[in-house]
């Protein structure tokens, strides 16, 4: 549930989940608006392996910064980093490649409203250290498939990739951890994306 609300889970707040988890205590994520009983969130319990994928989660509050031909020294990625830091901006999915004749690329996401504060930030330290170009893209969102049972089942994250490809979604961004795999990809195939990973991982309804 953490990684749900780390991803852009609506309506569960991380700090909860972390308490909750500290003292063990059960938590129920009900509708305002119904009686329905609503999602229990609980200890694990061995039953929980036997599920791959629990669920798909999207964030459209998702901002893309790249800088190309970034000079590949020592250093380079943490003043950059260590600037955004202290200007109190989280940095989610960061991807850099490696560097061919001395020039690397770094891209990094950013939430939409500290788009225009990080991108000057960026810029201004590009053009320090000799950078090409620096590019902002707020038109990406995050999606992301998340469950206990990936870390015992290899495949997954080609399984997610294979469907999206199938269907002309490219993904521009990959960040996993041991329950979770995202990708950023064009705002505008959000709903497709969503549709399509629940169909290929035999889930009903959908997280936002």
């Amino acid at each position: 549930m953490i990684e749900f609300a780390s991803q852009g889970a609506r309506g569960i707040q991380i700090r909860a989940i972390e308490y909750a988890k500290r003292h063990d205590v059960k938590i129920y994520v009900r509708s305002s608006f119904t009686n329905a009983d609503g999602t229990l969130i609980t200890r694990e319990d061995s039953s929980m392996e036997n599920v791959v994928v629990s669920g798909v989660v999207y964030d459209k509050n998702e901002a893309k910064i790249a800088v190309m031909g970034v000079p590949d020294k020592p250093g380079t990625a943490a003043r950059i980093f260590v600037a955004l830091a202290d200007n109190d901006i989280s940095v989610d999915m960061i991807v850099q490649n490696v560097g061919q004749s001395g020039i690397s690329d770094i891209t990094f996401t950013v939430s939409k409203t500290d788009l225009d504060k990080a991108y000057q930030l960026t810029k201004s330290i590009a053009d320090d250290v000799q950078a090409r170009e620096v590019i902002a893209d707020k038109n990406i969102c995050k999606v992301s498939i998340v469950g206990l049972g990936m870390r015992n089942h290899a495949g997954i994250a080609s399984k997610m990739f294979s469907a999206l490809a199938f269907n002309n979604i490219n993904i521009q961004m990959i960040s996993t951890s041991e329950i979770k795999v995202s990708v950023a990809i064009e705002e505008k195939y959000t709903e497709l994306a969503v549709r399509v990973l629940h169909e290929v991982f035999k889930l009903s309804g959908s997280t936002n």
